[in-house]
């Protein structure tokens, strides 16, 4: 007899039952000798270690897990790594708050000490990797609650010396090719941060401003300007209107003259000038935003700048502004900047009107709350279509060879490459990550000259603690000697490298990968950056298959997320609900489509692993019975409905639709608990081997359907009766053909309808189900009553009638007599 508990386990216990056996068995372990035919490899998402996971990780994660769990059932060999994000400012910003302490690296290092306030750069990152590895612990005793089927031997994080030596030579070769350059350019700046930050990572945020009209002098008359950042005046380097707009013909060509400055600007056209914004014509400063940049380098503009890195304006003018005239701006933040400014145009007559206040959007670092100023700065870059239509075509091109889940999520990469206005930014003023692996020579004046790279042999390495080939130590930051650049690459120019990072010497067997999945919202940083750098390093594809998540919201429809406040811990839902429940939640939310989170749901995911345990109790309560036919129409029947479930589920989840797989799945589950169990229960304790077959059959394939939703709900009743696991067992694709016979396929649906006619009639009469009466009378279509001829014994059995009468009629109902 079948090893059943009693009483059955709680659904809470489970996840501390199996997590730690599927460990010990090596249950989902990578076979390293497995053949890439037999491999099915996933490029996980590094997960960002810098507090507390919530709802929103559990949501993508189960669904990368479910792919997973389906291909090993498939037979394959899944390489699943567990992946950290290690480096980056989230961590050094997590590091700071715990700890109190900020970063200065002219410091000596010297051991951390509770109260420190300020440390080396070598002890800042030893905090960095102390709480990480804390914060990494948590998480995966969370990951293993949840029952994901990552190989943790696997484990990789994005600081280690492989993902540095992989990043560091990564760019070095394509430095070598021409692809990464330095130059000086006008960059986004986060005065908080100190660090530049790319077009990937900026968002919009609405704020309060107000429009400010100014005259500028030209040389037929005034010149009304628009303009939210009056303060941006002495930066002002031309002014620019649409060709066509019939207003500035005339001064096209000409000299106007800023206000209080009196510095002397071009009038330009540029097609990027709106004619209804504001008066339709612009002034051009460097730089007040992006369309800034755009027209200074379109036009080939000079450059005024104004901003220092601190966010605030310089203490010396741009060469060609009166110092005297300046003087009262240097020092100040934009802020007040604006309000001395407009108070000066107001005393010269300068400003036409009042201010007009207006809300408009404006450009902010993604973790950070002060408006992105643009300062130019010397930073690397690595080339990306940005500014070179045939690079970017062949990325659009490549866009078009993935194979996208759900396609229209392609539509977001195309935006996103076309939209493109420079290349990809990927140093960063930071302290935690990956060094840029070179120095350059210093001649006699102390000045960079040629940059250095080290052997590829010395990787990887921390040029701020070795030496270029050919110096040595005491030439350090020397005229004559060397220096090293002190800046790190932005942690996406790591991740992008993920695939190659996590396979390692395995590189064969599991590269290029199967699938990338992720949600939405970083198409336009790891998948694109993923893209990029395949297409330069290989020109081929990193994956085949790209399975894109929607997010998790509120009641309002906004992103759930430590950032944004609402964030919800998944460890009382786990506990409350157990792992299966909330898999289940997870599994409902259809690729790509951003799903609420519904405690509702839960509760459907709870219901459902509960009666999976009751129902395989009452299956096995007869026993497990030798392979035997199924020879009862009603047990054909629902075979031959489960083989075409079984079908459907297969083919959905080949199309990586796992929402679609579960609903086919869960429907009939319940249909054969609630009808078809109902129906044969009364010949299965009789002893009918067709009903027992038929049950110990279809249970066997549920279990097995239902695995990658409800991991350990499914391995403990397959423990009751199966050996091993059943996360290495077959998927069932048993195909019943020889119960499905003409007249068959339908028979279930019927009986379960027919059932359905003989509840609501003992209803009506206030009987339960158990007790007797002496006849029904049906009354319906013929080829209902023709399928209720074949399972009256089931229905008698079920109503506890004593005769049915079947008489034709156009619409179903059944009488008690």
């Amino acid at each position: 007899m079948p090893a059943i508990p009693d009483p059955l386990p709680a659904l809470q216990s489970l996840s501390e039952k199996w997590a730690p056996r599927w460990e010990a068995d090596k249950t989902y372990a990578f076979d390293r000798d497995a053949r890439r035919t037999d491999v099915f490899s996933i490029d996980s998402p590094p997960l960002t270690a810098s507090g507390t996971l919530h709802v929103g990780h559990i949501f993508s994660y189960t669904h990368t897990d479910l792919i997973a769990r389906f291909q090993r059932m498939r037979g394959k060999s899944v390489f699943y790594p567990v992946a950290f994000d290690d480096n980056g400012l989230p961590t050094e910003r997590r590091v700071q708050n715990f700890y109190g302490v900020r970063c200065d690296p002219s410091l000596p290092d010297a051991p951390y000490r509770k109260g420190d306030r300020v440390v080396g750069r070598r002890t800042f990152l030893d905090l960095c990797a102390r709480l990480t590895a804390d914060d990494e612990a948590v998480y995966e005793r969370t990951w293993r609650s949840l029952g994901l089927s990552v190989d943790w031997s696997l484990r990789y994080r994005t600081i280690g010396n492989s993902a540095t030596e992989i990043s560091q030579r990564a760019f070095l070769r394509n430095l070598a090719r021409g692809e990464a350059y330095r130059a000086e350019a006008p960059t986004l700046w986060d005065a908080t941060f100190q660090t530049a930050v790319a077009q990937a990572e900026l968002v919009e945020r609405t704020v309060a401003g107000a429009f400010h009209t100014l005259r500028f002098a030209g040389p037929a008359g005034d010149i009304l300007i628009d303009t939210t950042r009056p303060e941006l005046l002495p930066a002002c380097v031309a002014l620019v209107a649409h060709p066509s707009d019939p207003r500035y013909q005339a001064f096209f060509g000409s000299m106007a003259r800023t206000p209080i400055f009196n510095v002397a600007v071009p009038v330009l056209a540029h097609e990027l000038a709106d004619p209804e914004k504001g008066t339709g014509i612009a002034m051009v400063c460097t730089f007040g935003d992006l369309t800034d940049v755009i027209w200074w380098r379109d036009l080939a503009l000079g450059t005024r700048a104004v901003l220092d890195f601190n966010g605030r304006f310089r203490t010396e003018p741009p060469s060609d502004v009166d110092p005297g005239t300046y003087a009262f701006l240097a020092g100040l933040t934009p802020g007040q900047a604006r309000t001395a400014t407009v108070s000066r145009l107001s005393s010269a007559g300068s400003l036409v009107g009042e201010p007009r206040s207006i809300t408009h959007a404006v450009r902010f670092y993604e973790r950070g709350d002060r408006p992105l100023e643009i300062v130019p700065s010397w930073q690397w870059y690595i080339r990306n279509g940005g500014r070179d239509p045939e690079l970017r075509a062949a990325l659009l091109r490549r866009g078009a060879e993935l194979n996208w889940h759900p396609p229209r999520m392609r539509d977001r990469l195309d935006s996103w490459v076309n939209g493109l206005r420079g290349d990809w930014l990927i140093s960063r003023q930071r302290f935690l990550g990956v060094p840029i692996p070179v120095w350059y020579s210093l001649d006699q004046r102390g000045e960079r000259s040629e940059v250095l790279v080290p052997a590829d042999a010395a990787l990887p390495i921390d040029p701020a603690s070795t030496c270029p080939p050919g110096y040595r130590p005491e030439q350090r930051d020397q005229p004559g000697g060397f220096t090293a650049d002190p800046d790190v690459l932005d942690t996406w120019a790591t991740s992008s490298l993920s695939p190659l990072i996590a396979a390692g010497e395995m590189r064969d067997q599991v590269y290029p990968m199967d699938l990338h999945p992720h949600a939405h919202e970083i198409i336009r940083t790891w998948l694109f950056n993923g893209l990029l750098r395949a297409h330069l390093d290989f020109a081929a594809l990193p994956w085949s298959d790209v399975a894109i998540s929607g997010w998790v919201v509120d009641s309002q429809h906004d992103k759930i997320g430590k950032s944004a406040g609402n964030a919800q811990s998944p460890d009382a839902m786990l506990d409350r609900f157990g792992p299966d429940a909330l898999r289940y939640w997870a599994a409902r939310g259809r690729p790509g489509t951003d799903t609420a989170f519904d405690q509702g749901q839960l509760k459907v995911g709870r219901r459902l692993a509960t009666k999976l345990l009751n129902a395989s109790r009452f299956v096995l309560s007869f026993g497990v019975e030798p392979a035997a036919p199924a020879e009862r129409p009603l047990d054909r029947a629902m075979l031959a409905a489960l083989s075409d479930v079984a079908a459907r589920a297969t083919s959905a989840f080949e199309a990586y639709d796992y929402t679609r797989a579960l609903e086919q799945i869960e429907e009939f589950f319940w249909l054969f608990c609630d009808d078809y169990i109902e129906l044969v229960k009364e010949r299965a304790y009789g002893g009918c081997a067709s009903a027992r077959t038929a049950l110990c059959t279809a249970l066997s394939v549920l279990q097995r359907l239902l695995a990658p939703f409800l991991p350990f709900a499914t391995e403990e009743v397959w423990s009751w009766w199966q050996p091993g696991s059943i996360h290495r067992a077959s998927w069932p694709v048993e195909v019943f053909a020889g119960y499905a016979s003409s007249g068959e396929a339908t028979l279930l649906s019927a009986a379960s309808e027919l059932l359905a006619g003989i509840r609501r009639a003992k209803s009506s009469a206030a009987l339960g189900m158990r007790q007797p009466v002496a006849e029904l009378r049906i009354c319906g279509p013929a080829d209902l009553a023709s399928s209720g001829a074949m399972v009256v014994e089931e229905l008698l059995n079920a109503a506890h009638a004593d005769r049915i009468e079947f008489v034709d009629a156009p619409e179903l109902t059944v009488t008690l007599v």
